[in-house]
């Protein structure tokens, strides 16, 4: 990467420098947040795009994995995806053989959702493709700081109301 690149974090740390972010931005805890996320974000994407997949499939996926079977309504409430479009992705999943949509014998207007054999083998794959990519975008810190920052997003996540 060469020097011009606003990617170039070195330039950050010279005093002086016309190209280092202002001081109050650098350390700005919710703006570092805010880049680590995006970058995080994009990383996921091209990643689970590349085995023709999206986060909201490994959601379903992991959901159905511990929970399963599972309503649409509780999925759509352990994984946070608006019930319209939980039913896109289920059907997504669903064509492909992943997961089995059936009426719920307890009460027929509801529909269960289970997770199949090729779903199960589908999350591990995907399981695998989120590791390396964590490996990735986490590469300076050390495991016990990974832990560290786990713990600390866990904390913020909960504070505003969104269980993991």
């Amino acid at each position: 990467m060469s020097d011009s690149t606003p990617h170039d974090t070195s330039a950050a740390t010279r005093p002086g420098d016309r190209r280092a972010g202002a001081e109050r931005l650098r350390r700005l805890p919710t703006r570092l947040l805010s880049l680590a996320a995006i970058h995080s974000d994009r990383r996921v994407n091209e990643e689970l795009a590349h085995v023709d997949a999206r986060k909201w499939h490994y959601a379903v996926l992991a959901t159905l994995d511990e929970f399963a079977p599972a309503s649409q309504a509780e999925l759509s409430s352990r994984t946070g995806i608006y019930r319209s479009d939980l039913v896109a992705v289920i059907n997504e999943l669903a064509d492909r053989g992943l997961v089995e949509r059936a009426p719920d014998p307890a009460d027929r207007r509801r529909n269960m959702v289970t997770l199949t054999g090729p779903g199960r083998r589908q999350l591990l794959r995907l399981d695998k493709v989120l590791a390396d990519v964590e490996d990735e975008v986490l590469a300076p810190l050390t495991p016990t700081q990974r832990e560290e920052l786990a713990r600390l997003l866990t904390a913020l996540v909960n504070h505003h109301g969104r269980q993991t």
